[in-house]
């Protein structure tokens, strides 16, 4: 099987594995206990914590450990509403994660208000428009930082600066499950109040992730119990996934940059074959300012993206239609049409996203394998993709 869909997760990478495994044994140890098992227990926990802030260029007190992106985005926005008595107004954008646009949803049930800030043709957002949705009563902004299905870059920095002007005190949130260890990033530099990110997008276990906060920033915690986090999230922490989580994080500080540099040319090789052998068909967010290295979002006339994934998967290759949290879904990902893509042309979406072990090798034989099964369906259908 070649794997092209680490946007999904990525496999654990051997180093982290190697680091998790005595933590299963005999550094088993509650973190919280005084007693010796304890304390070393703590000690990964403490350096897994201050491995995660390294790569973020933040203090170690601003990393709260959690279950993974979605607990991370919910703490985040209901510990900011909750901070407010479920009351006020609430942005975001079109093209969110289901997990800020569902708890929006949720929050909007509770009678907070609800604004939705949509995007141009290329997926992103502009800071101006962002600026006009805002409320006097607006508690919260959350938005994505890297989108998960197109890999567009929203201009964080930009849009803070711009929010900021008329409303210094505006809390910023933001998802960045799919950049953190797939770009640089640097916490201070976004403007942010808030971020979230999920170890297994970049080669970590599943199930840890990390909400990263200001330090003057207080949110009402979500979890209530034994007082872990420094109270901002109770709950014994799960250890070897912290550690696996600290692990990654201090393997990317030595190797973001090279992976970065190797994976731009293999997404440019991707998608120029694609426009060549296939025309009529289209990248989303080509033309955006900026996209992640590793993600590419391919439509086109004619076809079906969940037909094209399960003949992939037969000859090998395991790409996705959008979003594994949209799988099995009867409907065209909110992403694209968001985008101004017609439901049927979005319907055709397929996401190919590379990651820490592809090679190129691997790329070469799964163009050859994609132009196979597009052209192959296009003769089935009798389309010939120009529609």
């Amino acid at each position: 099987m070649i794997y092209l869909d680490h946007n999904a997760t990525s496999p654990l990478r051997p180093q982290v594995l190697e680091a998790m495994l005595p933590f299963f044994t005999e550094g088993f140890g509650n973190p919280s206990s005084v007693h010796g098992s304890g304390r070393r227990a703590r000690q990964g926990l403490d350096e897994a914590r201050r491995r995660v802030a390294a790569l973020l260029e933040v203090h170690e007190s601003q990393i709260v450990f959690t279950s993974g992106g979605t607990e991370s985005n919910n703490m985040a926005i209901f510990g900011q509403a909750a901070r407010h008595k479920f009351r006020g107004h609430l942005v975001t954008s079109t093209v969110e994660h289901p997990a800020v646009l569902q708890v929006y949803e949720r929050l909007q049930h509770y009678g907070m208000g609800v604004t939705l800030v949509g995007v141009d043709h290329n997926g992103c957002l502009h800071p101006e428009e962002v600026r006009a949705a805002l409320q006097p009563d607006t508690v919260l902004l959350s938005l994505i930082h890297a989108n998960n299905e197109t890999g567009v870059i929203q201009p964080l920095a930009a849009i803070s600066e711009a929010c900021r002007a008329d409303y210094p005190n505006l809390v910023i949130h933001t998802d960045a499950v799919q950049s953190v260890g797939k770009i640089a990033v640097r916490f201070a530099e976004l403007g942010v109040d808030m971020l979230s990110l999920s170890a297994h997008k970049w080669g970590g276990p599943k199930g840890v992730g990390a909400l990263v906060m200001d330090k003057h920033l207080a949110i009402d915690p979500w979890l209530l119990g034994g007082g872990q986090e420094r109270g901002r999230r109770s709950g014994t922490e799960n250890l070897p996934g912290i550690v696996g989580c600290g692990m990654v994080a201090a393997s990317l500080q030595q190797t973001l940059t090279a992976e970065m540099e190797r994976l731009q040319p293999l997404q440019r090789y991707l998608e120029q074959r694609l426009r060549e052998a296939l025309p009529g068909s289209h990248i989303l967010g080509q033309q955006a300012a900026a996209r992640l290295p590793n993600t590419t979002a391919w439509v086109m006339d004619g076809i079906q993206g969940e037909t094209v994934v399960i003949n992939l998967d037969l000859s090998g290759f395991a790409v996705s239609s959008g979003s594994a949290c949209g799988s099995g879904r009867s409907h065209p990902s909110h992403v694209p049409t968001a985008m101004g893509i017609p439901a049927e042309l979005a319907a055709s979406m397929v996401r190919i996203s590379l990651g820490w072990n592809t090679t190129q090798e691997e790329v070469e034989r799964f163009v050859t394998a994609f132009i196979q099964v597009i052209k192959r369906l296009q003769q089935l259908s009798g389309s010939s993709g120009n529609g």
